[in-house]
This record gives structure tokens, sequence and C-alpha cells, in this order.
């Protein structure tokens, strides 16, 4: 393999490769700073239309974005491999708890996994959200060239019209999470 062509793989898998570290939200306060933190908000005016997300769940049901149609949408990347990802599961059990009655919906893309680790993972964690299982990390190809997944955990937030609003980088609180789906549900950004 040329130069030219390994360049492009490695530095694919050095962003995937690892958690991301260093993109933290302040965890203490709740940490929602728009634009710090890894946190991107997409003005109203500004925002495209999500990729086209589907798949198999880990309990091997055909599910996808399409399938959440007029909601918001929280969309999780994770593995059950990522230490970054361990350190934010209690708080997304506890945003998705908050934001169930707003009609809230959650979807995680466990990647890089194994299916029967991942299952013990959400079990044992209390995850009630459904999850793509994409070992090949495909379903996030859709969107590299908008908001590329840097690192695990990312965490994207799709609006009521199904359009991209907010990317998350790293490990988030309950709070930030919240705040993050509040601003762009409610047509701020």
């Amino acid at each position: 393999m040329t130069p030219r062509r390994v360049l492009p793989l490695l530095a694919s898998a050095l962003l995937l490769g690892g958690c991301g570290g260093g993109l933290q939200a302040e965890r203490a306060t709740g940490g929602y700073v728009q634009g710090d933190y890894g946190i991107s908000v997409v003005p109203v005016d500004e925002r495209e239309p999500a990729p086209e997300v589907s798949g198999e769940t880990l309990d091997g049901e055909p599910i996808a974005l399409d399938d959440f149609a007029g909601q918001v949408v929280l969309i999780n990347i994770w593995g059950s491999w990522c230490g970054d990802c361990r350190v934010e599961t209690d708080d997304l059990v506890e945003a998705e708890a908050e934001l169930r009655a707003d009609g809230v919906a959650f979807l995680g893309i466990d990647i890089r996994d194994d299916r029967s680790a991942a299952l013990r993972y959400e079990a044992a964690n209390d995850v009630s959200w459904p999850s793509i299982y994409d070992p090949s990390s495909s379903a996030l190809l859709g969107f590299r060239g908008s908001m590329t997944a840097a690192s695990t955990p990312t965490t994207y937030v799709v609006d009521e019209e199904g359009r991209l609003a907010a990317r998350l980088l790293g490990a988030q609180s309950a709070g930030t999470f919240v705040g993050v789906v509040e601003d762009v549900s409610g047509g701020g950004g």
C-alpha cells in the first residue's frame, strides 16, 4: 500500500480508535456551554437532513432513524470497550429518564464490539433504548463531511424535522444532554 493510501487510513484509525479524551464538559456542574467542550449546535436555518441510519439492533431486530420521525432523537455512538463511554452511561440513563416524558427518543450505535459483550453491558447498566449493532462502524459513514464522529463516545441530536442539530464529542453529563436537547427542541441554536 502506498504512503498516500496509508496516511488517511491511519488518521481514521486514530480518530475512531480511542475514546475521546480531553473533550469533556465540566461534569460537576452539568457543563453545557455551546461551542465549547466538544459541543457543536447548528443554527436552525443551517441544519441539514440527518444521514440515513439503519441496521439491526443488538437483539437482531431491524431499526432505522426514520422509525422516530417527528421526534427529537439523541444518537449515542459507543462501545462496551470504551472507558469514556462507561463514564457517561449513567448520565445517558439519567437524561433518558428525564427526557422520555417529552417524547425524546434515544438510539445507540454500538461500534467495533462483540454483540454478547454489548448486550451484557446494556443489561448491567440499565440501558433501555435500542442500539444498532455496527461492528464495522459503517453506520457512521453518513456523518462524514458534516459532523464526523471524531471519537467515542460521540452523541448527535436530530431535531423533530429530521435535521442534524448538534454533536457532542467525549463523555458528557446528564445536564449537558438535557440542556442541548432542550435547546435544540426549543428552536435554539
